[in-house]
């Protein structure tokens, strides 16, 4: 039986016929119909359904939806007759359905005063699970220690290779050219007064306490860090590190432990290439600029730049490579079961891990500036 002819009003009874199939297939048809159908002005209609083939909760709720439509515009009181039990049961239930909806709950804005809270409450219950995380971390490694066996070498030379060796080029370049910059911007002013020998002192001082350190931590941060939490977080979503559990092999003796130490001994070794290449570029600009040879330079270093400078230096470095290693894992570690996860916690890392090293950076020098060093 089509739509067309599923309705049909007898205006001498004041009954609407029904008939058909009232399904959502045909919901859209129904609603069309009944919603345009012109009635006389009456008080009260009849809806017969007893030719009604089918009908679903679709069907029904367009049929209640008129009849409250009917009731609410023109005051018209409508009587229901000739539906079977099914049909009435399932007004019943639709009908309490509609009674009990009720409208959705607004959205009160946050002030900024309780962003700010939510903010820090957020920050500080994350700080607290990273602090869990290494505490895990180190009951792996005295557990490791009191077992030697455990230890994975290869996966710790391998870590030395891809984050050592294979930065050595990108550091070297970075360092040479942060040391001819800082001659360049202090040559000039040094020119200026005729105490262009004193580059010296400035770039030592300056590259092997504070720029190849720092500036090397960044480097690494922004290259291994992010590696770290791309490479965990790919296996966390590939569902390995659940394998390995399951193998029996904690996924911390494994990934994140040679991580860590491959990161403590790659980064001090980083660091001192670092400071070859930044004291070799200001050599090349201080003869170029300054007209101070090579062999001036290399006199004056060693006489007056203490060999503390270059220990305080090599000092941060073991403090930047855990904050390195420990954030690119975490944030792995982290990675839920979404590509856009893994993106925004390989972000996060590469941002925390800059931030705590140029915290961690500024603690060592207030220190040092306490303890006269």
């Amino acid at each position: 039986m089509t739509i067309a002819s599923a309705l049909s009003y007898n205006a001498k009874e004041q009954q609407l016929d029904c008939s058909g199939n009232w399904e959502l297939a045909n919901l859209s048809q129904l609603q069309s119909q009944l919603f345009q159908l012109a009635l006389p002005d009456e008080k009260k209609i009849n809806i017969n359904g007893k030719n009604i083939e089918k009908m679903d909760s679709a069907g029904a709720w367009v049929l209640l939806e008129w009849q409250k439509k009917l009731k609410k515009e023109n005051n018209i009181e409508i009587i229901r007759k000739n539906f079977s039990e099914t049909h009435q049961t399932l007004f019943t239930i639709i009908e309490k359905n509609l009674q009990e909806e009720k409208p959705l709950p607004q959205i009160i804005p946050l002030t900024r005063l309780q962003r700010l809270g939510k903010n820090t409450v957020q920050v500080t219950l994350q700080f607290i699970d990273y602090l869990s995380f290494v505490g895990e971390l180190s009951y792996e490694v005295w557990r490791i220690v009191k077992n030697p066996k455990h230890f994975r070498w290869s996966a710790l030379s391998s870590v030395i290779y891809r984050n050592g060796f294979q930065a050595l080029a990108i550091i070297a370049l970075l360092s040479f050219m942060i040391g001819v910059v800082i001659t360049y911007q202090m040559g000039l002013q040094l020119k200026s007064y005729g105490a262009n020998i004193y580059i010296v002192d400035l770039l030592g001082l300056a590259v092997l306490r504070e720029f190849a350190p720092l500036l090397t931590a960044i480097m690494v941060a922004g290259r291994t860090g992010s590696a770290f939490t791309a490479q965990l977080g790919m296996m966390k979503l590939n569902q390995e590190i659940d394998a390995l559990d399951t193998m029996g092999v904690t996924p911390a003796e494994l990934l994140l432990l040679p991580r860590i130490w491959g990161m403590l001994i790659a980064l001090p070794l980083l660091t001192v290439w670092a400071d070859i290449f930044g004291v070799f570029g200001g050599m090349v600009m201080a003869n170029n600029m300054l007209s101070i040879t090579w062999y001036d330079f290399l006199h004056r270093f060693p006489t007056v730049i203490p060999l503390r400078s270059f220990l305080i230096g090599i000092g941060k470095t073991p403090v930047f490579a855990f904050i390195i290693a420990s954030v690119g894992c975490y944030q792995g570690m982290q990675v839920r079961e979404s590509a856009e996860s893994l993106g925004q916690n390989t972000t996060r890392s590469v941002v925390l891990s800059i931030f705590f090293i140029i915290v961690a950076d500024a603690i060592f020098s207030i220190i040092f500036s306490k303890l006269k060093l």
